[in-house]
């Protein structure tokens, strides 16, 4: 499986992205997905995830509210939709893939499959 991530960038404080994650699998749709940061010099953090069927979501305290995630499964893709950006919002963004299927975990040790990251830099 390969996980393909894109649509960071540079933002002031306020703005919004939109992230989108491209899954090449044929079995996309039996998997939770989840969206992951890294800011600089800190450990890789669970953000948001969506489970198999689209109304199944979970997020973290600090972006809820703000941040919504969803996912097409006739398009093997997941999105990250990111309003209001705060300065604490800046990182390297991964999607990544689950293998615990029946709810959608935080950790990310239970994730298999992971993207190469996009950039998302929020300015003050």
């Amino acid at each position: 499986v390969q996980l393909q991530a894109s649509g960071g960038g540079l933002v002031q404080a306020g703005g919004s992205l939109r992230l989108s994650c491209a899954v090449s699998s044929r079995t996309f749709s039996s998997y939770p997905m989840g969206w992951f940061q890294q800011a600089p010099g800190k450990e890789r953090k669970f953000v948001a995830g969506v489970g198999r069927n689209q109304g199944d979501t979970r997020y973290a305290d600090s972006v809820k509210g703000r941040f919504t995630v969803s996912r097409d499964n006739a398009k093997n893709t997941i999105y990250l939709q990111m309003n209001d950006l705060k300065p604490e919002d800046t990182g390297l963004y991964y999607c990544a893939r689950s293998r615990v299927q029946w709810t959608i975990s935080t950790n990310g040790a239970t994730y298999d499959a992971w993207g190469q990251g996009t950039q998302v830099t929020v300015s003050s």
